[in-house]
């Protein structure tokens, strides 16, 4: 055997090993990469969290109060009563922001005296801007605990802020601001989708 037939010999291995390296490198690297890759895909319970929620208010009664959860958060959606809606005006004098000043508490559709698309439906997150209680539901009026001006709305029992029946914060309460109100908007007349701003008001 001569010296170039040695030669040619050792080529060829050392191509097929260079080959048979690389192939074994890219699939180590695609078997570390892809569960690293696959971990850093939200999963379809942290989909679903984020997911818009769709609340059906057909059944909702006047003056009844409806609880959904959307990311983790209290959802209120009130169908309030011709008087609730009537009464939202008294209010406005007791109020830090009646007029829904404060841009980052509500969609540009909800910026109006119900802070809302549709005056008799309200939704609110359901989470005092003070330190994120959850404030009750008082739609009753004027009872003794919360005094005679009382037209309705919610009582925060952890530090006493109140809000009326559009989620507009009273002053002399520690909340700072209205509570806030959510993207949505109507799929149809009995149907809110909470988390999306689209379709027509």
């Amino acid at each position: 055997m001569s010296d170039s037939d040695s030669n040619t010999v050792n080529k060829g291995r050392r191509r097929m090993l260079i080959a048979a390296t690389s192939v074994v490198g890219a699939v180590g690297t695609a078997a570390f990469a892809t569960p690293l890759l696959i971990s850093w895909m939200p999963s379809e319970r942290a989909k679903a969290a984020g997911a818009p929620v769709e609340v059906n208010v057909s059944k909702v009664e006047p003056g009844q109060l409806l609880r959904v959860i959307w990311r983790g958060k209290p959802i209120w959606v009130v169908k309030r009563t011709d008087q609730m809606i009537a009464d939202l005006p008294k209010n406005s004098a007791l109020l830090v922001d009646p007029e829904s000043a404060v841009a980052t508490q509500q969609p540009d559709y909800a910026q109006n005296e119900g802070r809302a698309r549709k005056p008799d439906m309200l939704v609110l997150i359901g989470i005092c801007t003070h330190l994120g209680c959850s404030p009750t539901y008082r739609p009753e009026l004027a009872p003794a605990d919360l005094g005679a001006n009382w037209k309705g709305g919610w009582y925060c029992p952890c530090h006493g802020s109140r809000f009326d029946l559009a989620g507009r914060v009273f002053k002399n309460v520690p909340a700072p601001t209205n509570l806030v109100v959510p993207p949505h908007f109507y799929k149809s007349d009995d149907v809110i989708l909470i988390g999306e701003d689209g379709g027509a008001a």
